[in-house]
């Protein structure tokens, strides 16, 4: 499901500290070697595909020209055609009813968007909203031609509703938000509004434009996670929530006359997963229900009218995103990928079961079949609470031998059996990787996923040293050969890792991550401070517990030689917490690498980027884990 909430020429600048001290010499360099980790940074993707209104052609999002950028390509298949060939990554293509393209384009990778609408061929290119000084989330076209997108121009601390007219050329602050959320469906002047309570807690409401009000859908007790869209009208409305429940559902509610909703009406559930996503054909009388099942997906189609629910044919990948109906109703596109494949454009026969691929992401030098798929393991925390990770061995692995452990983002994420460049440099390296989801990570139920909140941390923090213990227990992992990374929320856990548990990592790699809590309040983006203190606690009355959460203040602990790789327009984690760690490591004199991209933000989205990150990155756990000299 689309809402408003989702997530120059190349400098890079390498500063390397001096080191008391390194681990043995690596392995000797093998241009082979080098080679393969450089091109698996180099592998491209495709993603974010919607249908143009007469159903001819396709836009979506590549990277193929080394910076995601638009495209287009005839709906049966056939050659790409670039849409536009910027410099800064693009994002959000999404067609308007007459024929133009909308899209967001991100100046040095933040979130300082600025919205462009264009033709089909790129020419006549015009701007929907270029604010430079505000957060920009991308949006949808109504029903009539209205583009509805998020900006927190009038209040740093909230996104508001903005409605663009294509009759003026002018947007309006339609709604003014207290906080974050978004217009997830509009219908003449009822707008389906989404409004975060905090983290892991939301409410639809039904908002008239035209008057003002609003009238809440979803009142509940405790916290909820809940999207929806409307049917064929604003009377009717398709959710995917957990209301009162611990896993995600597809139901329908309905909002009478007097504008009272129904209660929810379950139309479909699963006892082993999830529902991670939904779609609905244009006409309103089908969906298409993506199941998160143990981190893998499974798809199922249900007639609107009738309930009848039908499974579909597995997707050529373990994942799928970016659901769009063509306009007849009878075939969706989407992206699809997996271990062994990044993200490409898949389109599905309904009726008939048939996958046909659309495009070919390229991967030159990569082998895409020698890539490594990953097992699912499940062990025991600390207190008991199972836990499950994906275990990437390489072939001919000596157990025990060298593992890193990979921690994801979020920290309600969760790690999935996707299309990872660095996984696959590691394994190739003869160096393992365990991907585990500790207790806060979604797909596994509301419980699971809120049991890190505030004092829970701890705990979620031992599950750290529990996944250690775990894979030297089981013959996996050498005692003295264990590494650790991760990316924002699991760059904090790294920092977690090598400050609580020093003994236990002999290498690190904390990327875009946080470390000092104050810090992270005080400078991130204020939209993101505010929706964060149900999840870490609230600076003005919890301030000690977050002081106790920060690596920050036991950075005297660490003896681990550390990694940390940071963009410098990162607005959600700012670039303080990366030279805050940088800069007290390297007065005490331990190993410290510190790796700034200049252009760009929260993640690596340009190609010279994500080889550099890669190379680097498998260079670092190469030399600290691989004492015997030896690659695989």
């Amino acid at each position: 499901m689309t809402g408003l909430l989702r997530v120059a020429s190349l400098a890079v600048c390498l500063a390397a500290f001096l080191p008391t001290w390194r681990a043995q010499a690596g392995p000797a360099a093998d241009p082979a070697l080098e080679a393969r980790i450089a091109a698996m940074g180099r592998v491209g993707s495709a993603s974010g595909a919607q249908f143009s209104p007469d159903g001819t052609q396709i836009a979506y999002i590549t990277n193929l020209s080394g910076v995601p950028q638009v495209w287009r390509i005839p709906a049966d298949g056939g050659y790409p055609q670039a849409v536009t060939a910027g410099s800064d990554p693009a994002s959000g293509v999404r067609w308007s009813p007459d024929g133009r393209l909308a899209y967001a384009v991100s100046p040095g990778g933040g979130y300082n968007a600025a919205l462009l609408l264009t033709s089909p061929d790129g020419t006549g290119t015009r701007a929907i909203d270029d604010d430079g000084d505000a957060n920009t989330f991308v949006g949808e076209f109504t029903r009539d031609g209205r583009y509805v997108f998020g900006s927190n121009v009038r209040d740093p601390a909230s996104m508001d509703v903005w409605v663009w007219d294509p009759k003026t050329g002018k947007a309006r602050n339609a709604i003014q938000m207290q906080g974050i959320g978004g217009a997830l469906d509009v219908i003449g002047d009822r707008a389906l509004v989404s409004r975060l309570v905090t983290r892991g807690n939301e409410n639809l409401w039904l908002d008239d434009l035209a008057t003002g009000k609003s009238v809440l859908l979803t009142p509940h007790e405790g916290t909820a996670s809940v999207e929806g869209l409307f049917g064929a009208d604003a009377s009717t409305v398709y959710l995917n929530h957990n209301l009162g429940l611990d896993r995600s559902v597809f139901a329908r509610l309905v909002v009478g006359a007097d504008g009272t909703p129904s209660a929810p009406k379950t139309l479909a559930s699963r006892d082993d997963g999830e529902l991670q996503d939904f779609a609905l054909s244009d006409d309103r009388q089908t969906a298409l229900l993506v199941w998160n099942i143990a981190g893998r997906n499974e798809l199922e189609r249900i007639d609107l009218r009738s309930g009848k629910r039908t499974p579909l044919p597995a997707a050529p990948g373990e994942l799928v995103s970016g659901i769009d109906f063509a306009p007849d109703g009878r075939s969706v596109v989407l992206a699809a990928s997996g271990s062994q494949a990044p993200a490409d454009l898949w389109r599905l026969d309904l009726d008939g079961g048939r996958w046909t691929r659309l495009t070919w992401s390229p991967h030159p030098g990569v082998d895409l079949a020698q890539l490594v798929k990953p097992t699912l393991r499940t062990y025991t925390a600390h207190d008991g609470l199972e836990l499950s990770g994906w275990l990437y061995l390489p072939r001919d692995f000596k157990t025990p031998g060298p593992v890193v452990l990979s921690f994801h983002g979020g920290p309600e994420s969760q790690e999935r059996p996707a299309f990872r460049a660095d996984y696959q440099a590691l394994v190739a390296s003869g160096i393992a990787v365990f991907a585990p989801n500790i207790r806060g990570s979604s797909g596994f139920g509301k419980a699971f996923m809120q049991s890190d909140n505030h004092a829970g941390r701890f705990d979620a923090n031992r599950d750290i040293q529990s996944t250690a213990d775990f894979l030297v227990r089981e013959g996996i992992g050498a005692k003295d050969r264990i590494g650790i990374m991760g990316g924002s929320y699991g760059g904090y856990a790294t920092m977690v890792g090598i400050t609580e548990f020093p003994d236990t990592f002999a290498a690190a790699a904390n990327l875009f991550g946080m470390v000092n809590f104050e810090t992270f309040f005080a400078q991130s983006t204020p939209w993101m401070g505010a929706i964060s203190t149900g999840e870490y606690g609230d600076p003005k009355t919890q301030r000690q517990l977050l002081r106790d959460l920060s690596p920050i203040h036991k950075l005297d602990r660490v003896r681990t030689p550390l990694m940390v790789m940071h963009g410098a327009n990162d607005t959600n984690v700012p670039l303080v917490e990366a030279e805050q760690i940088v800069d007290t490591l390297k007065q005490r004199g331990v190993d410290v690498e510190f790796v700034l991209f200049p252009d760009e933000g929260h993640g690596w989205r340009k190609e010279a980027n994500r080889v550099k990150s890669t190379i680097e990155l498998t260079r670092f756990f190469r030399d600290h884990l691989l004492a015997d000299g030896k690659t695989h």
